[in-house]
């Protein structure tokens, strides 16, 4: 994923991993319903490479993405769910030594179903509510009201570093990737470590991590068509890898999603998944969908999108925001 200013504007030390597990729901994120599941996982990623290799490729001194990312919450007191949204662009720099730039804003937390609803109004329609949040001793705190945009810009880490591939990456590096998928799936198992993306404590499947990783890739990265075919077709030889069609995304797109499950801290398990519309081979959304409950998702029933990341925009410019 692209390296993403926090909310006061400041730039993490380093390039930020995919949430593959960063992925959205929306207002029916709670409902359970199972899309209905038809072709091989690795007959529809290998129409989808076909569909990427035809995508156009552009250029400009930004690449520039703008995303939607929402989040589950359980209200401390009430025991009512919230979904916190956010809306982030990132411009990052295709010259070394440039400076990235990013906007986020606020949407607000709102609640998570129309019974969520019901029993936020019962509760007094509070402005702000505290949720429950898995490691933390104090309760979060989230507004029902929009922020105002922040505006920030840093520059790269280590002058040149982008994104996080597995490790930190550059540009040059992203365009050098191989568009042969066994060549492209070397290079990246090359920074596996037998842990997930998130927590160096946390072991992941070789599966599990490659396809997080990939998702990052096809979402949010300047590749060349010919690579993001290439990690379509990698993906396609992954046993693990299941399809659904008929899935709508948090900002009530339709698409087809591929998937792997995944153990998560505090004892749950957790399905990564990517929508794409499979007409264009265009990611749209990538989710995490419960499977076990355990830790971040304790408490919710299996089948929910407790979290996820829409793509919204993605391509080059030569415009940054006004500092």
């Amino acid at each position: 994923m692209a390296v993403v200013m926090s909310g006061n504007g400041a730039a993490p030390t380093t390039p930020r991993a995919p949430d593959g597990g960063r992925v959205v729901a929306g207002a029916g994120a709670t409902e359970t319903a199972t899309p209905r599941v038809t072709l091989s996982a690795r007959a529809v990623l290998l129409a989808a490479a076909e569909k990427a290799d035809r995508q156009t490729e552009g250029s400009g001194a930004y690449w520039h993405n703008v995303s939607v990312h929402r989040q589950l919450f359980t209200v401390k007191d009430g025991g009512y769910r919230v979904m916190d949204q956010d809306r982030s662009e990132s411009w990052t720099p295709s010259a070394v030594g440039g400076e990235q730039w990013s906007q986020s804003r606020s949407l607000g937390a709102r609640p998570a179903t129309e019974a969520d609803r019901v029993a936020w109004e019962q509760a007094g329609a509070p402005s702000e509510v505290e949720v429950v949040v898995l490691g933390k001793k104090v309760p979060m705190k989230l507004s029902v009201s929009e922020g105002r945009t922040r505006t920030g810009h840093s520059p790269l880490v280590d002058g040149d570093k982008v994104f996080w591939l597995g490790r930190n990456v550059t540009m040059k590096d992203l365009r050098g990737l191989p568009g042969d998928p066994d060549r492209l799936k070397k290079w990246l198992m090359a920074s596996y470590k037998g842990h997930s993306t998130e927590s160096s404590s946390v072991k992941m499947s070789g599966d599990a991590w490659l396809f997080t990783v990939t998702v990052g890739l096809i979402m949010d990265m300047p590749v060349t068509p010919e690579v993001r075919g290439a990690a379509f077709r990698m993906l396609a030889e992954l046993d693990s890898v299941r399809v659904a069609e008929n899935v709508t995304d948090s900002e009530g797109r339709q698409g087809t999603a591929v998937s792997v499950e995944e153990d998560t801290q505090g004892g749950g398990v957790s399905e990564t998944r990517l929508v794409f519309d499979e007409a264009t081979g265009q990611p749209l959304a990538s989710e995490g969908v419960v499977v076990k409950p355990g830790g971040m998702q304790a408490g919710f029933e299996p089948g929910t999108v407790w979290n996820s990341y829409a793509l919204l925009e993605s391509g080059w410019t030569d415009s940054k925001p006004a500092s």
